[in-house]
């Protein structure tokens, strides 16, 4: 069941749960030098920031599908990684990559891990589910389900749902980013879910001027995204507020179809696509904007939706469940449902409060939205499921 959040509008009443509650940080941390392997794909900075993370906390080793990011280099010792050099697709139909499973296997049972650590269920997920099962290997396994392969995968076919099951059931611990996401997982069978989003390593500044009604969007150019829609909102924006303008960073497949929308008159010269951001790049970005659009048609708490709260934006989000655990409608944002865009009557109010609304935002996400605190509490779970705590059934 999702969550509301503590109302972030200190004028408001709040409520009593806050989001995430299933994943507490506090208590005292274990020895925990145990060892540790993340699966994925290491070309991802989502992976990058997990290595981060807990390269400081155990013995850290990386398999990829794909190759490695240079910002593993300083982290994880070239010995300690594998590259299976293989495209991932993140929907299901991986046989290129189970094609390296022998691979993997090897080299898992040669690592010896701890504690095996697959991110994307139904990818790497049934990788190392199925190493695990045929090798024997020992390790423990934790599953982070990252959205679309637990809210969209499962649904396009009974295999595919029968898959995630199985995977789901094999680990002692998985992780999720969302209320909404973690019922989804224990209704496919999982068990002990922990709860925490993909935070933030750190706090921006507070951004020093904004733009009133500068606008930014950065999730992919890719249809499940649906960047198009975010072109109309903005387009229903700009019709009551000319001078509103928006940017668009990433990239994707709809890039030209978006470019060639955004030369139509309601919008030329109001949108700018500036492809893929650094992060310096980006925080700039999020820094002078007031407003935030992201409305895909799936997702679970985005990152980027907490990176513009922590830097002040107000977001405009797709009417799904995880986003009513960050959002109260028309208290810090708007949550537009299908086919409703904003209206002045919706824009205006949230304007008049910007300012209030940018700084109990960033403090929502100073006390609920940061990483580390988060990777620390599911460290100290994994150190209480280790000793003795041998799992006859977990492959099965």
């Amino acid at each position: 069941m999702s969550r509301r959040p503590t109302r972030p509008i200190p004028s408001r009443p709040p409520v009593a749960r806050a989001p995430f509650v299933s994943a507490p940080t506090v208590g005292p941390a274990p020895t925990r030098r145990w060892r540790h392997v993340l699966i994925g794909d290491a070309q991802s900075p989502h992976l990058l920031k997990w290595a981060r993370a807990l390269a400081p906390e155990v013995d850290l080793w990386v398999a990829s599908s794909r190759g490695f990011l240079p910002g593993f280099d300083g982290l994880v010792p070239s010995w300690r990684r594998l590259a299976l050099e293989e495209d991932v697709a993140h929907g299901g139909g991986n046989v290129g990559v189970m094609r390296r499973l022998p691979a993997l296997a090897r080299w898992l049972q040669q690592v010896d891990a701890d504690w095996i650590h697959p991110h994307y269920l139904t990818s790497h997920g049934a990788l190392a589910w199925a190493a695990r099962l045929g090798w024997r290997l020992r390790g423990q396994l934790i599953g982070s389900a990252w959205g679309s392969d637990i809210l969209v995968t499962p649904r396009r076919s009974a295999a595919l749902r029968w898959l995630t099951g199985r995977v789901l059931r094999a680990c002692t611990l998985t992780t999720s980013d969302s209320e909404h996401m973690a019922a989804q997982m224990r209704a496919l069978g999982a068990g002990e879910v922990r709860v925490f989003p993909f935070g933030l390593e750190r706090m921006p500044p507070p951004s020093p001027k904004k733009a009133p009604w500068q606008c930014f969007a950065n999730r992919g150019l890719e249809p499940i995204y649906r960047p198009e829609r975010v072109l109309e909102a903005f387009a229903a924006i700009a019709a009551v507020r000319p001078e509103a303008r928006l940017v668009v960073a990433n990239d994707g497949s709809l890039r030209a179809a978006l470019e060639a929308r955004a030369r139509a008159p309601d919008l030329a010269g109001r949108v700018s696509f500036v492809g893929r951001l650094d992060a310096a790049a980006q925080d700039r970005e999020y820094a002078r904007a007031t407003w935030y659009l992201s409305l895909p048609a799936s997702d679970s708490v985005s990152v980027s939706v907490l990176e513009a709260m922590a830097h002040g934006c107000i977001p405009l989000l797709s009417d799904l469940p995880a986003n009513h655990e960050l959002v109260v409608p028309d208290e810090n944002g708007l949550i537009l449902a299908e086919g409703q865009w904003p209206t002045s009557g919706q824009l205006q109010p949230l304007a008049d409060r910007a300012a209030e609304i940018g700084r109990a935002n960033r403090a929502w996400v100073q006390q609920h939205g940061l990483f580390a605190p988060a990777v620390q509490g599911l460290l100290n779970r994994m150190a209480e499921c280790m000793p003795g705590r041998a799992r006859s059934g977990a492959g099965a």
